[in-house]
């Protein structure tokens, strides 16, 4: 009997103090007043006022490099050709100076290639070296002016005045022309003139240049 109590008591027992599933942690709630909370938004601003300050300054010197840039490859022809060249006191390649007066110059080694330059005086110029690759010249007054040197190579000579003019040692390679022009005096020493250039030029030839004393035929070494 009284280990039938003793079971029921262990049945009992079983049954009032049953098992049940583990309590839930608590949660774990941030104060809004936290210092994690209040101090990080704070630290991420300050950066991206840095960042923001940064970007500005940024592309505040990109856009003024920019403008320089502009300014330097955009300038006005006009003012372009009151700045500096490669070699003399003023830029004058590739530009339109028609008409423009270069008389008694010296200009020497100047760079006029690719300019067009019909109708301009050059008389009396010192143009040693100058260099009128692929220009035009048409119309152009070259008397009396030392072109020793110069290069006139793919140049349009045509109808330009070269009386008196000193040539000695120019370059006239590929399709020079010097049809039209009066060279009354021009000396042509050592001048690399095509065959039909030659030919044209010895059938207008005289004169003699006044500098070196230089008969215009002999030195085109006409027949």
């Amino acid at each position: 009997m009284a280990l039938l109590y003793n079971f029921n008591n262990v049945s009992l027992y079983s049954k009032k103090f049953s098992l049940k599933p583990p309590a839930k942690p608590p949660l774990c709630f941030i104060k809004p007043h936290s210092p994690l909370i209040h101090h990080a938004p704070k630290v991420f601003e300050e950066k991206l006022e840095k960042g923001s300050s940064w970007l500005g300054e940024t592309l505040s010197k990109a856009s003024l490099l920019a403008l320089v840039s502009a300014s330097i490859f955009l300038v006005d022809p006009a003012l372009a050709f009151k700045g500096g060249g490669p070699y003399g006191s003023e830029v004058t390649r590739g530009q339109d100076l028609t008409g423009k007066d270069f008389s008694g110059k010296t200009l020497i080694k100047q760079d006029f290639k690719t300019s067009i330059l019909r109708q301009a005086n050059f008389k009396g110029a010192k143009l040693l070296g100058a260099s009128f690759f692929d220009a035009d010249l048409t119309g152009a007054d070259l008397s009396e002016a030392d072109l020793r040197g110069a290069d006139f190579s793919l140049e349009n000579v045509t109808k330009a005045n070269l009386s008196n003019a000193n040539l000695e040692g120019a370059l006239a390679t590929g399709n020079t022309s010097f049809k039209g022009s009066n060279i009354t005096g021009a000396d042509f020493t050592d001048v690399p003139l095509r065959d039909d250039q030659r030919e044209y030029l010895c059938k207008v030839a005289d004169g003699v240049n006044p500098t070196t004393g230089n008969a215009t035929r002999d030195t085109l070494l006409c027949n």
